[in-house]
């Protein structure tokens, strides 16, 4: 098993992240679907538990067969590469847990990722958010995501016109976002800003692969984070002025162009990482 908490600084307010991430989260899965692979949403409603705990329930499976490494695809039979994705939004906490179907009996409980996030107004300086025992905590190694270095981000998923550097709001005059953006915020009276802090739990039980394995999936969360925020960020004015609502209207539509993508679209969006 391994984890790391990955912090990710947003020239954005703890309110409006959670309009925003929804609505590059819908806009993300849409470049990523088609020729059969991609997001298949299948439940998306609000839930309650007997702890007071609400939120929005999500229960998605994520067709990734050429979005795998090599070695993984010709080790593993395709019916192993759906990945169950299921959600509880209690913004501003939010958990995710990744696993296979529990009737598909391949990895059974061998393989596991869990996503934990705190989302707090701050810079990204607070230890422990998650409240780990102390000795677990000392095993997290704490990973900081720059949305503005250009060096963070792959190659092949840099965008031009995706570029926090380069970007500037029309709406809010927001960026572009120089190389001591982050020192800056706290000066900027009218820039909010906050940090999601990602508690990332890898598990995968196959002997010979398990250190390669949890490290690719870290590798890849890292990968998926840095592009997904430097997005967000650039999609500002798109989503800055919608309402829940707006964004509860567009998740049933996107659910219905994802399941037709799905079949009529050909294969778009990350491919595995260099293996």
């Amino acid at each position: 098993m391994l984890i790391k908490e990955f912090r990710i600084v947003l020239p954005i307010s703890v309110e409006e992240y959670q309009v925003g991430q929804l609505y590059s989260v819908a806009e993300a899965s849409k470049n990523e679907t088609g020729g059969g692979e991609g997001v298949e949403v299948l439940q998306n409603e609000p839930y309650e538990k007997e702890n007071g705990e609400k939120g929005q329930y999500t229960h998605k499976i994520y067709h990734l067969q050429s979005k795998v490494p090599t070695f993984v695809r010709l080790l593993a039979p395709s019916s192993a590469l759906s990945i169950h994705e299921k959600a509880w939004n209690a913004y501003p906490y939010c958990r995710t847990g990744t696993s296979h179907n529990s009737t598909n009996e391949y990895m059974k409980d061998n393989f596991l990722v869990m996503i934990e996030t705190w989302h707090k107004p701050d810079l990204g300086e607070q230890d422990n958010v998650h409240k780990l025992d102390p000795e677990q905590w000392k095993k997290v190694e704490v990973v900081h995501i720059d949305i503005a270095d250009r060096s963070q981000v792959d190659t092949k998923d840099y965008k031009p016109d995706e570029d926090p550097a380069t970007f500037k709001s029309q709406k809010t005059g927001r960026g572009p976002l120089g190389p001591d953006w982050k020192k800056e915020l706290p000066q900027k009276k009218d820039c909010p800003h906050m940090c999601a802090y990602k508690l990332v739990t890898v598990k995968f039980k196959w002997f010979g692969l398990q250190n390669k394995v949890e490290n690719f999936i870290h590798k890849q969360e890292k990968r998926l984070f840095t592009s997904f925020h430097r997005q967000l960020f650039c999609w500002l004015d798109r989503w800055i002025h919608l309402t829940m609502e707006d964004i509860r209207r567009m998740e049933e539509e996107t659910q219905k162009e994802l399941d037709n993508m799905r079949e009529k679209d050909p294969v778009k969006g990350m491919s595995a990482a260099d293996e």
